[in-house]
């Protein structure tokens, strides 16, 4: 049930209710679902709103005065949990037993590289940034990917520390997903990443280190 156990038994069949309803629902036809009153319903749906969970839909007309629906937003979709790991271990294994441990481990960076290319644009480097400008921003994209990640300082320099792998279940029954990490934080910051510390292998953190800006030859 994940995330949705942060909310009390009528909030969350009001959330399953409007979930099964993507084209919204009235709060009639919500009180109908879960035998509340429409005082204690329209209660739930101004909290849920205030949240970003619900939004207004578009009114439903019903022969007399349109009646006002309301569906889930994205943010509340995503409190229904997704078992990605488990579909993501089984594509590996497949790929795996199809193309062997370097064509995955290839695959992966490409993926990688790809995305962090992508976020590239956002993360400062160049002639004028300095390292710890860097690792920053840096730490800041792999934020943005649900990391948990912050520049954290270790003797004379900033390092990036994840406390939320994302892949963290996959990666311990293939650890070749680690390589997508590091792919994509070379590409977004151009700069060599050298991981220090891995949570997979009973670190306290995935601890990565920025190397120096690499000039053309």
């Amino acid at each position: 049930m994940g995330r949705l156990r942060q909310f009390g038994s009528s909030r969350q069949k009001l959330l399953r209710v409007l979930l099964q309803a993507p084209q919204g629902s009235t709060v009639g036809q919500i009180c109908d679902a879960l035998r509340l009153t429409h005082n204690a319903v329209r209660q739930h749906l101004a909290a849920l709103i205030s949240m970003g969970l619900v939004a207004h839909g578009h009114s439903r007309a019903t022969g007399g005065r349109p009646q006002a629906c309301y569906l889930l937003t994205a943010a509340g979709r995503d409190l229904f949990p997704r078992n990605y790991d488990l579909i993501a271990g089984k594509v590996i294994e497949h790929l795996l037993a199809s193309a062997g441990p370097a064509k995955v481990q290839e695959l992966l960076a490409v993926m990688g590289r790809e995305l962090g290319s992508a976020a590239a644009a956002a993360t400062v480097d160049g002639g004028d940034a300095g390292d710890d400008a860097v690792a920053i921003s840096l730490a800041d994209q792999l934020e943005a990917l649900g990391y948990e990640a912050q520049a954290v300082r270790h003797g004379d320099e900033l390092q990036v520390e994840a406390h939320n792998c994302v892949f963290h279940a996959l990666a311990q029954q293939h650890p070749e997903v680690c390589h997508f990490d590091l792919a994509f934080m070379q590409a977004a910051s151009g700069r060599p990443i050298q991981h220090m510390e891995c949570l997979v292998r009973g670190g306290r953190a995935c601890r990565f280190r920025i190397g120096p800006r690499q000039l053309p030859e």
